[in-house]
């Protein structure tokens, strides 16, 4: 019996029926369950591989790679990336990586397994490192991944698209009519939110609108990866959005950690949305946005997206150790309406 036969009585795809032959953790398990049956009653026995003509598929060697988060204890709130990468390999046969995940307490300190070359490559996260633990990972290929890099940083990089986050905010408020605007965030030296504040304020004032900057104040040397909500400072926040004449209308949150408990002193200040303000945020995690007390547009970094570009370039850039160059991607945001975010299912 041929793979087209057992494809049309399984109702795949012959492609399907071969994958269930060849590389069977690739399928769905309710589709390799219905393939397996059909063959089964029809005695149906794969042509040994030694045996096929053609050329012989052979899976590729699975890459090493780690992810280190520098500045930070291990804890369940950084499984994010282990919970990425298996949707990115589960759609990528080519994509075969062993990861492992490493923490630092420090950016000086360099993980054992990347001083003694233990892996292939290294995404790195969190913190910056310190020129002499960069000087180290010399020879072995590193991306640094998402946020919080400065302009120095010497090596490739894969992040969300910084300057694109702020000019699509300052956008959609004008979009909705509001004429005075105001960006308000702690930490102004975090890079992504000085970077997401300069092109939002530079984008506004292109519009013809008025912007107010309502920053927190910088706190050096925190790593950012584990943040909580600040409620002191975001009741301080508030008031001196209300002091601000004429008052914002139009608010651009860039990030969203503390967008909780600065949407609570707003409620506590009298501060109601759609009648008094109208938000759009900077970043979108479900878990975060689906527990604040409206849904305000935001706009979404497209973590999955950013995952696979991170570790296909690392995979690159392994796979081709002699190319030279500073290489930097950046992935676009996407814009999520309130009308869009009712409709989202999770």
């Amino acid at each position: 019996m041929l793979i087209a036969d057992i494809a049309h009585r399984a109702k795949v795809s012959p492609a399907t029926v071969s994958r269930v032959i060849n590389q069977p953790h690739l399928v769905a398990p309710d589709r390799l369950a219905r393939v397996q049956a059909v063959m089964a009653a029809v005695n149906y026995t794969p042509t040994p591989l030694h045996r096929r003509r053609g050329p012989k598929s052979r899976l590729a060697a699975p890459k090493k790679i780690a992810v280190w988060f520098v500045g930070a204890k291990k804890t369940s709130s950084l499984n994010w990336f282990q919970d990425q990468m298996l949707q990115v390999q589960s759609s990528n046969e080519r994509q075969r990586v062993d990861l492992s995940v490493l923490f630092t307490d420090t950016p000086e300190d360099l993980p054992r397994p990347l001083a003694d070359r233990q892996v292939d490559g290294v995404i790195i996260q969190g913190m910056e490192p310190t020129p002499a633990a960069l000087q180290q990972l010399e020879g072995l290929p590193h991306v640094w991944f998402m946020t919080r890099r400065t302009a120095n940083y010497p090596g490739d990089f894969v992040e969300p698209d910084n300057d694109l986050n702020g000019q699509l905010a300052a956008d959609y408020l004008h979009s909705r009519g509001h004429k005075t605007l105001a960006v308000v965030s702690i930490d102004p030296a975090y890079s992504a939110i000085a970077w997401r504040v300069k092109s939002f304020g530079d984008r506004a004032r292109e519009l013809g609108l008025t912007v107010h900057n309502i920053l927190g104040k910088p706190r050096p040397g925190v790593g950012y990866l584990d943040p909580s909500p600040l409620h002191e400072e975001s009741d301080s926040l508030v008031r001196r959005l209300m002091q601000t004449s004429p008052r914002p209308t139009g608010l651009y949150l860039p990030v969203d950690h503390f967008c909780g408990s600065f949407f609570r002193a707003m409620r506590l200040a009298g501060l109601k949305s759609e009648r008094d303000f109208e938000a759009v945020l900077g970043n979108y995690n479900p878990v975060i946005y689906h527990n604040l007390d409206h849904l305000p547009a935001v706009l979404n970094i497209n973590l999955s997206t950013l995952v696979r570009k991170v570790v296909d370039h690392l995979v690159w850039r392994i796979e081709n150790p002699s190319m030279q160059g500073r290489v930097g991607l950046t992935v676009a945001p996407s814009l999520i309406t309130p009308d869009q975010a009712k409709l989202l299912t999770f």
